[in-house]
């Protein structure tokens, strides 16, 4: 049995000490538990270097499809863990935290999107993948920030569309495939609205040199997209990063992607868009919390089966496209 000790009130250096134990235990538990420990780009640090597989929400809940392993610890938020228990039914889906949710997914509910199809018997719902399974249940297609372009593009010209959540990745949308019967629901993600235009002018006036990346979620998109040197997913930002011959960079999403981008590319300089851009929900989830996840098995996260088989749907139109 493993005991946590409280860091809290410790030196640095014995913080550092305790974190060091704390992931040499996920370690040993994660192999006498069978477990595998997948974690989000916007994941700190710490939780990166213990995972056996970072991405962003799409690539997790693929590869988790590919994995042996029974059980899954999943490092994110409540949406992203659900979405792998839609593709991996028969799995032992585990998070640390059951508060870490997402603010933009709660931005909607299946009411709201049963009452649109309803008075748009026509119309065609795209959820982003940032909703809940209640909600995808509901919906006739999921899109990632990465597949979304391709996803709209798939649905007849003249279409009725609602894209839910996310005004400003809709937004991105509607500009990209010039679909003027493109409706887009007003939620938005805190820690993207935190970029600001003022903010990345600062920014691009210090660092002339950087290159700026951009994902669209940002709620200065409106505003900064024709500066943005790249518009892009966070997995598309961290393959980018190390294929492009620039040296600097500003990135705009949240700053925990700025960990593994300096990790894998330590030659580099990364300059966060705002110092704001930080999912509380995200850091919810800490060392101490995923060595109590394995030692307990909790907290497993479940989907109504008849919930679940709906939800699944628009997941698997979006995978059979091959975008």
């Amino acid at each position: 049995m493993v005991t946590i000790t409280s860091v809290l009130d410790r030196k640095p250096s014995a913080r550092l000490d305790d974190r060091a134990r704390l992931a040499d235990s996920i370690r040993a538990l994660k192999q006498e538990r069978g477990a595998v420990i997948v974690a989000h780009n916007y994941q700190a640090g710490e939780i990166q270097d213990v995972a056996d597989f970072i991405g962003d929400s799409l690539k997790l809940a693929q590869y988790a499809r590919t994995v042996r392993e029974e059980i899954i610890l999943f490092c994110g938020v409540y949406f992203m863990a659900e979405t792998v228990v839609l593709l991996c039914p028969t799995k032992t889906v585990l998070v640390p935290d059951l508060a870490a949710g997402c603010s933009l997914a709660d931005m909607v509910t299946a009411e709201q999107v049963r009452d649109w199809k309803a008075a748009h018997p026509a119309g065609v719902v795209v959820a982003y993948v940032n909703t809940s399974a209640a909600v995808k249940a509901e919906c006739d297609l999921c899109c990632t920030s990465a597949n979304g372009v391709e996803v709209i593009q798939s649905i007849p010209p003249e279409t009725e569309i609602l894209f839910i959540p996310d005004f400003y990745l809709g937004s991105y949308l509607k500009a990209q495939t010039k679909r003027h019967t493109m409706q887009l629901w007003k939620g938005y993600c805190p820690a993207h609205v935190a970029i600001t235009p003022e903010g990345v002018d600062r920014l691009r006036d210090s660092y002339p040199e950087a290159e700026f990346l951009m994902h669209p979620e940002c709620g200065c998109l409106t505003k900064s997209m024709a500066l943005a040197d790249r518009i892009l997913s966070t997995d598309a930002m961290v393959h980018y990063v190390k294929q492009s011959p620039a040296q600097e960079f500003i990135i705009a999403t949240d700053v925990g992607i700025l960990y593994r981008m300096r990790k894998e590319n330590p030659t580099k300089r990364f300059y966060p868009a705002s110092d704001a851009a930080s999912c509380q929900h995200m850091r919810r989830n800490t060392l101490d919390k995923l060595v109590q996840s394995l030692i307990h098995l909790e907290y497993r996260v479940t989907v109504d089966p008849a919930v679940a088989e709906r939800a699944r749907q628009p997941i698997e139109r979006m995978l059979a496209l091959a975008v």
